[in-house]
């Protein structure tokens, strides 16, 4: 069950494309319908992955499933993989348990909207970038599914973008989101200086033997100011 990790971003990008390219053409119940089954789907399969984690020992709960080679220059490479252990699918859980919650609840609270599709689109694309966040299995697609979280915070907060306080607030958000983004990829530019990767096995197995507590320290700090933009902390709010 495990192996089929990539079902779980899967889903919620498959109900994005249908309700942004076709939703136009339906009425609000089955684009309702569509938006929360594909959220629904991936919450089963979290659970599915959970459930078989809690029958394996502890040393057999970690693995990494890779679905393609994404970069290869050199002597660096990326793939597309997804990180399969307790933390990665407990958050998994957490985050399609309650998107799923507000899926079905925006479906009455946006009834009647113009926007309806636009924004249950919208919303399962926020999915999507929240789940390849949480279980990217290197920095760089963790960055993908950060600025992705961004993007999607800047398109609902500006969702009635006709109301100058709402477009105000979703420009705002934006800019200061890429401050804390600038922080995080200064972080990633000095994990990558001295591992030559950015794959988390690697950089987690030698940071005891690689980086001095400087180092260590700096980069803590700057992806500390990622986190910090991200969730809208003292100053970056």
């Amino acid at each position: 069950m495990a192996h089929y990790i990539w079902l779980v971003p899967l889903f919620p990008l498959l109900g994005f494309l249908f309700n942004g390219l076709l939703g136009y053409r339906f009425k609000e119940k089955p684009i309702g319908i569509i938006a929360c089954v594909a959220i629904g789907l991936s919450f089963l399969v979290s659970a599915g992955i959970f459930l078989q984690l809690l029958g394996l020992t502890p040393e057999q709960r970690f693995f990494s499933e890779i679905v393609y080679r994404w970069i290869e220059t050199g002597r660096f490479s990326i793939n597309v993989g997804f990180l399969v252990d307790p933390l990665s699918i407990v958050m998994s859980l957490v985050v399609t348990g309650v998107g799923l919650l507000i899926h079905i609840y925006s479906i009455g609270y946006m009834a009647g909207d113009r926007g309806f599709a636009r924004y249950f689109a919208f919303l399962n694309l926020f999915t999507f970038a929240m789940l390849l966040l949480v279980l990217a299995d290197n920095f760089l697609l963790l960055f993908v599914g950060w600025e992705g979280v961004g993007l999607c915070s800047y398109l609902l907060i500006g969702f009635w973008f006709e109301n100058n306080d709402y477009a105000y607030a979703g420009r705002k958000a934006f800019v200061v989101n890429r401050v804390g983004d600038f922080g995080f990829l200064l972080g990633m530019f000095l994990i990558f200086m001295h591992f030559g990767t950015l794959n988390f096995d690697s950089v987690f197995s030698r940071a005891p033997e690689v980086l001095t507590a400087g180092v260590a320290t700096a980069i803590t700090l700057l992806l500390f100011v990622g986190a910090t933009g991200k969730s809208a902390q003292i100053p970056l709010y």
